[in-house]
C-alpha cells in the first residue's frame, strides 16, 4: 500500500544576503511504500541500481539494514 501523509513536514532554510534565517514547514512528497508491500513475507529483497546488486534485509530485531 503506497501511503503519504500531508502532515509530514520538515524544515527549509529561507535566507538572502540582508534577512535573518528563516525557518519554514514545507510539506515533503515522498513516494511511500509499506515493508509489508515490499518484501511481501520475504526477509530479503533484491534491488538493482545502476548495474550493481544491493540487498535489503529485515534483521530478527525489525530492523532493515542496506548492503551492497
Amino acid at each position: 500500500m503506497n501511503t503519504y501523509n500531508p502532515n509530514d513536514f520538515r524544515y527549509r532554510v529561507r535566507r538572502s544576503d540582508d534577512t535573518p534565517v528563516r525557518y519554514e514547514r514545507v510539506p515533503m512528497a515522498v513516494r511511500t511504500l509499506s515493508s509489508n508491500t515490499l518484501f511481501q513475507g520475504e526477509h530479503e529483497i533484491g534491488i538493482e541500481h545502476h548495474g550493481a546488486l544491493y540487498r535489503l534485509k529485515i534483521t530478527r530485531q525489525g530492523k532493515l539494514i542496506l548492503n551492497k
